[in-house]
């Protein structure tokens, strides 16, 4: 009997042996295939690609036609286009202003060349009217595709500025390149942006000889009036003041009318003030003239000469530093 006890209790705990190793190969199992199902299959997915690179470069002929009222410039330039893949200007576009001609110079796949005409938008800077500097862009962004898609690259070897290039009445200061990028909607992926800018400032000769010249005359003859104690020296200021509104007014309407003061506006403030002054002089001793008090037209007669000159100069030499 003990014996058979014996042999039963064996089989029992060999069952039981059995029965968790069973256990356990099943949850070794669940546990693979669930493993299995977590790890994603990449091998049917293809690696993300890098965006296409496109060198661009533009060559400028001329300049011609600035407009600071309108804020236009036209301008004929070389366009070069080079990528890894098949290009064409029809991937891009120019973003301030409009092409009103294009001819195909080079026409490979994955390089173009074309002769652009265009008319070019600036937003003209006038705080220093008439000695005015601008800078002239010239913005290229892809049609279609944002930076993720495409990116611009400047070229150094295909960007420049003809030597024969000019602007009359301008002259050209540099010229510099530059890439950004530009979104148009919140939270929107930007498009790469070329920019290529070129800089003018108004020619100083032809700025003093048309306006500031006549200017300073006027304000010369009204100042040399002081020395005149005639009643005719009033008519004669009177003039001068209307000359200078007249040359002002010729002037400033070349310009768009900005939220600012010009140096033009400076300008004229100090002009019409010593004008003024000259002419309260002028007054003055008209008046004390007809009363008879010769005492009073000696002294405003004198303080006249000491006071409004000086007055007028030194303005006009702080107002001159802002330029440096």
């Amino acid at each position: 009997m003990p014996a058979r006890a014996d042999g039963r209790s064996r089989n029992g705990t060999g069952s039981i042996t059995l029965f968790l190793v069973i256990i356990i190969f099943a949850f070794v199992l669940r546990t693979a295939s669930v493993a299995a199902e977590v790890i994603p299959n990449t091998s049917g997915q293809t690696e993300k690609t890098a965006p296409e690179q496109v060198r661009i470069g533009i060559y400028v002929v001329d300049f011609n036609r600035v407009d600071v009222g309108a804020g236009t410039v036209g301008a004929d330039f070389y366009l070069h286009l080079k990528s890894d893949e098949p290009i064409s200007i029809n991937d891009i576009e120019l973003m301030n202003g409009m092409i009103t001609s294009t001819s195909t110079v080079e026409d490979k796949p994955r390089e173009k060349e074309y002769r652009i005409i265009a008319v070019l938008t600036t937003e003209p800077d006038l705080s220093r009217y008439p000695f005015d500097r601008h800078t002239l862009p010239i913005k290229f962004e892809p049609k279609t595709k944002n930076e993720r898609e495409m990116i611009l690259v400047t070229d150094p070897a295909e960007i420049g500025l003809d030597s024969e290039a000019d602007l009359p009445g301008w002259a050209l200061t540099g010229s510099g390149s530059y890439v950004t990028n530009n979104s148009y909607l919140k939270n929107e992926i930007p498009y790469s942006r070329a920019v290529f800018t070129y800089g003018v400032v108004r020619d100083v000769a032809s700025t003093i000889l048309k306006f500031f010249l006549p200017i300073m005359l006027i304000v010369i003859v009204s100042l040399s009036s002081l020395m005149m104690k005639v009643s005719s020296r009033l008519g004669l200021n009177a003039s001068m003041f209307l000359a200078a509104v007249l040359i002002h007014w010729r002037v400033a309407d070349a310009i768009p009318l900005v939220a600012y003061a010009t140096f033009l506006d400076l300008f004229m403030i100090i002009t019409y003030a010593t004008l003024v002054m000259v002419l309260v002089s002028g007054i003055l001793i008209l008046k004390f003239t007809g009363d008879g008090n010769m005492t009073r037209v000696e002294q405003v007669n004198h303080w006249s000469i000491r006071i409004i000159p000086v007055v007028s100069v030194v303005f006009y030499f702080l107002l001159f530093l802002t330029l440096a």
